[in-house]
């Protein structure tokens, strides 16, 4: 009988420190967006646009030195446009926050979410995240280069894709110098 109690006992203390040993096979760290630039330009037939809009918020998450993952929300209400000035800068972002474009007073933020990653290089990843713009979500592919604590990304985005038609050569006719080309780009620059 004192055989089978100590073999028991045995066997429960094993168990325990078996259940409190921990051996990760990796580690995942989160690391917050600091500091960040986002630049937008659009294209029209007779020039283009550009701008900036804010980041609320953001993490990239890292396996040791790999990129893994990320989630992105972005304040739309911050669209400003930084080649015109004055009246005209003005006209032009109450134009992109309305219903034509982004209707900023029904969807204030954006968001993405990655959710594949390949390394291509070194320091070179193609992605592809969930993005969310006027509440419609689709899926993008694109690449982004991680340098020590900052990552940069070139991101084409075809607007018609979230419902923002206006102006689009895919949907009306007869639109001439006043057509907008359907994709605009994103220049973002992250710091964590």
């Amino acid at each position: 009988m004192k055989k089978v109690i100590n073999l028991f006992s045995i066997v429960i203390c094993m168990s325990l420190l078996q259940s409190f040993t921990i051996t990760p096979d990796s580690i995942v760290t989160s690391n917050p967006i600091t500091n960040s630039k986002i630049v937008w330009k659009a294209y029209k037939v007779t020039g283009s646009h550009e701008g900036t809009v804010d980041l609320l918020s953001g993490s990239l998450t890292f396996d040791k030195d790999q990129l893994v993952g990320g989630e992105f929300n972005i304040d739309m209400s911050s669209i400003q446009c930084t080649d015109l000035s004055g009246e005209y800068a003005g006209k032009l972002e109450g134009h992109l926050k309305s219903d034509d474009f982004f209707g900023v007073s029904t969807y204030k933020n954006a968001s993405m979410k990655i959710t594949e990653t390949t390394m291509t290089g070194k320091n070179s990843y193609q992605l592809k995240g969930d993005l969310t713009i006027k509440g419609i979500t689709k899926s993008i592919d694109f690449q982004v280069s991680v340098y020590g604590k900052k990552a940069t990304a070139n991101i084409k985005i075809d607007r018609t894709h979230f419902g923002i038609k206006y102006g689009s050569g895919s949907f009306f006719d007869d639109l001439k110098d006043n057509m907008i080309y359907d994709e605009f780009d994103l220049i973002v620059d992250l710091e964590f």
